[in-house]
């Protein structure tokens, strides 16, 4: 019998029962993913024991030799990963990332320009409710109401008009490729600053599969799952320029790591870096970019599959690693959606669509992704049997039976594919 299960059997069943869920259950969540059993391994290392507040060579505790070397390693495959000369992996998420870059440039009222959350944008990105919202004037930008696609036009009016400090470039929920270029452009022409959030397309940009922001951005910030197949955590990645501020000369590097610690947190949580070194090492090798590859694949594999069977998609179709659907002229909601599918064995999320007249607890769409179901090995003939599955359980969200027959199929169709799937094992060993 396991320790858990004997110091606190509840916590324990909760973990075996959330383990089952992943192995009999889609997950298609675009912002989830699969870690590898190493990354599993760093994670839950006696690394959680040692507090190490500071950054590798000055801390403010002692005993902190060999978790530097941690840091150290993941520091340097991640600047070769993504061709960056800093590289700050302590954030312990994406927001993190981004509230220490806006700490660092920007002071409370400054203005920021992002993506509008209901067009696919992200929390952190100057939503109201979010502290992006609220320290700062948070201005908006949207997709085109005919093709869904940004709308370049309408951020050049905006910067014209309002002169904001910083421009944010990145999405949680769009599906066609970034332009960095053209708003870096946009960003100089207009005296702002540039930010671009990769957490969805880490993996993609990693892998040369889709256009770099290095050359382009003066930060970039990313979470180090999703995509990129790492753990639950954060990442600010820069070239080290220098930025004149209040008459004084400084390099990025500093106010980042400054601002980051002691500015919004404490102590870095060792073991979850330990496992980002790791994630980082396993997306370098050639392996990484074949899984890359066949995200992408399986991604437009099942938005031909949809559109085949009469589903509207926003913008057409995809170029990376999500789709979303519009699920306007079914009849159904979002929110009605995740809980046939979920009822059938298929984990989604309600996600609004741009101009959604509902609220984002209802939604008019879902967004899918393939990232997790592409790590257990799954190929393109699957992924059409995956949009099968969906189509039968939105075909009958309200059949119980139905459903419960669909959820058995989808069980066995699970079993084929384990969650450590000895290929995938092999190939990123």
């Amino acid at each position: 019998m396991s320790s858990l299960a004997q110091i606190d059997p509840e916590i324990y069943a909760a973990i075996q029962q959330e383990e089952q869920r992943q192995l009999t259950k889609l997950e298609l969540i675009a912002s989830e993913n699969f870690v590898s059993p190493a990354v599993l391994e760093a994670q839950g290392s006696i690394l959680t024991h040692k507090y190490a507040e500071g950054y590798p060579g000055r801390r403010y505790y002692g005993g902190c030799e060999h978790v530097d070397t941690a840091e150290t390693l993941a520091i340097n495959r991640a600047k070769q990963l993504f061709g960056v000369e800093y590289v700050n992996v302590q954030p312990h998420s994406g927001t993190q990332a981004n509230m220490a870059i806006y700490f660092a440039f920007l002071k409370p009222g400054d203005a920021i320009l992002g993506m509008d959350l209901a067009h696919g944008g992200h929390l952190s990105h100057g939503a109201a409710v979010n502290f992006s919202g609220q320290l700062y004037r948070s201005l908006s930008y949207g997709v085109k109401k005919d093709s869904g696609e940004i709308d370049f036009e309408g951020i050049e009016a905006c910067l014209k008009k309002h002169r904001p400090r910083m421009l944010v470039a990145g999405a949680s929920a769009y599906p066609r490729t970034l332009d960095f270029e053209r708003f870096a452009q946009l960003a100089r022409h207009y005296g702002a600053l540039l930010m671009v959030d990769i957490a969805h397309i880490a993996g993609l940009v990693a892998a040369g599969l889709h256009p770099s922001p290095t050359p382009s951005a003066d930060f970039i910030t990313s979470t180090t799952h999703k995509t990129l197949r790492g753990p639950r955590g954060g990442l600010i990645l820069a070239q080290n320029r220098e930025i004149e501020l209040q008459g004084k000369q400084e390099f990025y590097a500093q106010r980042l790591d400054f601002y980051l610690f002691p500015g919004i947190q404490g102590g870095p949580l060792m073991h979850t870096i330990a496992a980002k070194a790791v994630a980082f090492q396993e997306a370098l090798r050639p392996a990484f970019k074949r899984y890359q590859q066949q995200i992408l694949l399986n991604a437009r594999t099942m938005a031909e599959e949809f559109l085949q069977r009469g589903y509207k998609l926003v913008t057409g179709g995809t170029d990376n690693h999500l789709l979303l659907i519009d699920l306007s002229k079914t009849g159904l909601t979002g929110q009605q959606a995740e809980i046939a599918l979920d009822q059938a064995g298929i984990t989604v999320n309600k996600n609004r669509i741009p101009f959604d007249p509902r609220p984002a607890k209802v939604t008019s769409g879902i967004r899918i992704g393939t990232p997790a179901l592409t790590t257990r090995g799954m190929k393109a003939p699957e992924m059409r049997q995956v949009v099968d599955f969906i189509h039968r359980a939105l075909s009958a969200p309200t059949d119980v039976s139905s459903l419960e027959h669909l959820q058995k199929e989808v069980k066995d169709f699970c079993r084929t594919y384990p969650l450590f799937s000895p290929e995938w094992y092999c190939e990123v060993q």
